[in-house]
């Protein structure tokens, strides 16, 4: 049930930078950033609907930490394309605040799968 609350915000995420890539890349020519953010931003989601079909519970734990990665890479080239210009406050915070909810449940889901493992 979580995973799917998960893979929907992922999923959401991924459409909102879809939009705001396209729209930075028609409006102000810039394609190298939001290339990058592109690949992270919509990777994050697929490695959670992959995690579905896991093999094992350490199968399941690396595609999150997987997805949890490309999440703060996701963060990183938001914040950059904020802080040079290419965004203002008002797309970058509902979709950096997005990104970080979607980080912390992808972090307490590995906690929570790796604890399990121990016991």
């Amino acid at each position: 049930m979580a995973n799917s609350i998960m893979l929907d915000k992922a999923k959401a995420l991924a459409i909102s930078i879809v939009k705001i890539c396209r729209s930075i890349k028609e409006t102000k020519k810039e394609s190298v950033l939001t290339n990058q953010l592109l690949r992270a931003g919509t990777s994050i989601g697929a490695n959670i609907h992959e995690s579905k079909y896991a093999q094992s519970s350490a199968d399941f734990v690396s595609k999150m930490q997987i997805a949890l990665k490309e999440c703060y890479e996701t963060e990183y080239w938001l914040e950059l394309l904020f802080e040079t210009g290419y965004m203002q406050e008002s797309e970058y915070k509902p979709i950096q605040n997005e990104c970080g909810a979607i980080r912390r449940m992808l972090i307490s889901s590995i906690n929570t799968t790796k604890a399990n493992l121990e016991d």
